[in-house]
């Protein structure tokens, strides 16, 4: 039997990430999960997020269970990649890191003004722990891995996923370029709050708007550029290692 490989895809919101979740679960030999801490997340910060309460009957909300799951549950007959997408600022203190210690740790990342730009539009005042970027580096910083830019995955997709999988030690599959419109099985709750874009969506290709990954960055309001001038620094130390960089 193959190894299984317990993925960790580490981002902030509005970064590709449910784009990227997609592309693995286009593999015949992967299974996803998306966002497993988020109703942990919400019960112990008692934070008001569209769909709460939907959210919170829809998943485990006690931390030490969602770890165990991602690190020995068992995986469906012929599947040998299990792919968690997280949000980093899920991931509060009290969570035991050491706990993570067995994942392939990952990490996608976007520049902070075109993260705003798009995060704004679904609310209007984020704060920087909103967006995760702390824990973030964090969570490199303990275990590495690589790291990848969402606008290098938009502008040369192919051969981002392919550095991304040979630094996972994993196959890349052609699958993962593309699929079907529409909303997955897979899919949280609060798929129909936040993931119109992706929705709609075949691939990775550059679509246009605010929401753009590799589009020009806006300008923006004064205290959302001040929140852009504070997530810089950690997105710079993301960035100067990220792969395959365009």
């Amino acid at each position: 039997m193959s190894e299984v490989a317990r993925i960790a895809m580490w981002s902030g919101p509005r970064t590709l990430s449910t784009a990227l979740m997609r592309s693995f679960g286009s593999r015949a030999d992967a299974v996803v999960v998306d966002e497993p801490l988020y109703g942990y997340y919400l019960a112990r910060t008692g934070i008001d997020h569209p769909g709460r309460q939907e959210i919170l009957a829809s998943m485990p909300t006690d931390w030490r269970e969602v770890v165990r799951r991602l690190t020995s549950g068992a995986l469906p007959e012929g599947k040998t990649v299990c792919y968690a997408k997280h949000m980093t600022h899920h991931l509060l203190p009290e969570v035991d890191r050491g706990a993570l210690a067995g994942l392939r740790h990952a990490f996608l990342i976007r520049d902070p003004r075109r993260l705003l730009a798009s995060y704004a539009r679904v609310r209007a005042t984020p704060t920087l722990a909103d967006l995760g970027l702390e824990q973030q580096v964090e969570i490199f910083r303990r275990f590495g891995g690589p790291v990848i830019d969402a606008a290098d995955l938009v502008a040369r997709p192919r051969p981002v996923l392919e550095a991304l999988c040979g630094a996972l030690g994993i196959a890349f599959d052609p699958a993962m370029l593309s699929w079907a419109p529409g909303p997955r099985p897979e899919d949280g709750v609060w798929g129909r709050h936040w993931y119109a874009s992706v929705w709609a969506s075949t691939g990775f290709g550059a679509g246009p708007g605010p929401d753009a990954a590799n589009g020009p960055a806006r300008g923006l309001p004064p205290e959302l550029e001040r929140l852009a001038d504070r997530c810089q620094p950690y997105y710079a130390e993301l960035a100067a290692v990220r792969l395959a960089r365009a």
